[in-house]
């Protein structure tokens, strides 16, 4: 599995297509899932990263009323996309309602999937990130 990194800021246009960062839309060509993310931002899957993630979501069994939120919560706000010629994807108008975008966006890198974040609420989610790293000691790594 590739891991997504780094940040590209680009403009959104008047119609909310957004560039997938030219060096990952490759790994989008067979589509892809927009999700609303827990922190103010989209999130967006390759379908190998949409089907993992999903797993998560449908461990607890649906019969119970846990197993039913937890799919309502992640399944509900998912929406397949397709990236255009141009390497774009057209973001729904609720989920760009959600993440307040608007004009500039931030695509960034988190792991097993692209984010999409308005720059205010980026700058704000990258300082607390800041300084929650400055108060925890480094992950202990294994020799």
């Amino acid at each position: 599995m590739q891991y997504f990194l780094g940040r590209y800021e680009y403009a959104m246009d008047e119609r909310g297509r957004v560039p997938v960062p030219p060096r990952y839309r490759d790994l989008f060509l067979r589509g892809a899932v927009l999700n609303q993310g827990p922190d103010s931002c989209l999130r967006l899957f390759t379908e190998e990263s949409f089907e993992q993630q999903a797993a998560l979501y449908t461990g607890q069994p649906a019969i119970e009323r846990i197993g039913r939120v937890t799919r309502h919560g992640f399944f509900a706000n998912c929406f397949s996309v397709e990236p255009d010629r141009q390497g774009r994807i057209l973001i729904p108008a609720p989920l760009r309602e959600y993440a307040k975008l608007q004009g500039s966006v931030i695509v960034a890198g988190a792991g097993e999937w692209l984010e999409i974040w308005s720059p205010d609420a980026f700058t704000t989610e990258m300082a607390e990130a800041l300084n929650t790293e400055s108060a925890s000691p480094p992950p202990e790594t294994k020799s």
